[in-house]
């Protein structure tokens, strides 16, 4: 079974670099893969808006990085925001301007990141 194979996970595949002139999916394609995430939003039909709260400002930086760090490794980035113990994540594929598998992907991955920062 390869990594892209349907039947697999979306926390299991890999996001595919969009080179464009490609749509944005439909409301009927995002509505299964929605399901398959942890309390993502789809926005406006235009892209995944989650917030994860933190008990503080250093808890939630290391969120930032592991998320940072799995974005180089795919090759697709989310903009992110952070205030305090508070992180929003939104994704949306900014070459269509608008949803692709790969965006489902990334954030099933994000939902599979260890949410508690080590202490050193």
């Amino acid at each position: 079974m390869s990594q892209n194979d349907p039947s697999c996970s979306l926390a299991d595949r890999r996001c595919v670099p969009c080179r464009g002139g490609v749509p944005p999916l439909t409301r009927d394609q995002i509505r299964p893969l929605l399901a398959q995430l942890d309390d993502w939003r789809v926005v406006d039909q235009h892209h995944l808006s989650r917030e994860f709260t933190f008990p503080d400002f250093v808890t939630a930086l290391a969120f930032v990085n592991r998320v940072a760090a799995l974005a180089e490794e795919q090759g697709h980035h989310p903009d992110i925001a952070l205030s305090g113990g508070r992180v929003r994540l939104d994704i949306w594929t900014h070459k269509i301007d608008g949803l692709t598998e790969s965006d489902f992907i990334l954030a099933a991955k994000i939902d599979g990141l260890p949410r508690i920062a080590k202490r050193e």
